[in-house]
């Protein structure tokens, strides 16, 4: 790893952050069984920018770590959450085409972080799956094609100067 790696890296986690702390007068929003985490939006940056994996996934486990005091969730959204991310991240990476590469955070948050968040909120396994896949569609597709359209067209431009 490389200083502008790791400084890709850090300004992701430090931007998932952010937005996850903003979200937090929104209650529940951030955390409970229908997530709109606006934070999200950047899960489709692995498809172009590895060092997006371990900044979302630095991201991530401190926001939970941070929204930890606001849940019942604990220490397994802490560390099943952020592992969930990192894989997701990772798979994304993997992805062939824009459309692909946001299957893999709605897919495993939607099927996975369901599994604790409905058993400690009581909702119904399936519907806390439809609230957060419908989440993690709605900030891919409102705020993350957004923000990899800018980062791309940033990119570019950074590299011709």
């Amino acid at each position: 790893m490389n200083t502008k790696f790791l400084t890709k890296a850090s300004l992701i986690a430090a931007i998932y952050i952010i937005l996850v702390l903003i979200q937090i007068p929104m209650g529940s929003l951030a955390f409970g069984p229908v997530q709109l985490r606006l934070a999200e939006g950047l899960t489709l940056l692995p498809f172009i920018e590895t060092a997006a994996i371990p900044g979302l996934f630095i991201g991530c486990l401190i926001s939970n770590i941070i929204l930890s005091s606001y849940s019942s969730f604990g220490l397994v959204d802490i560390i099943g959450g952020s592992l969930v991310t990192l894989i997701a991240a990772y798979l994304t990476s993997k992805m062939p085409n824009k459309l692909m590469a946001a299957l893999p955070p709605i897919i495993l948050n939607g099927l996975i972080v369901s599994i604790w968040v409905s058993y400690f909120t009581k909702v119904p396994y399936l519907f806390t799956v439809l609230g957060i896949a419908a989440g993690e569609i709605a900030s891919i597709v409102i705020f993350g094609y957004v923000m990899l359209s800018a980062y791309e067209k940033t990119k570019v431009y950074l590299e011709k100067r």
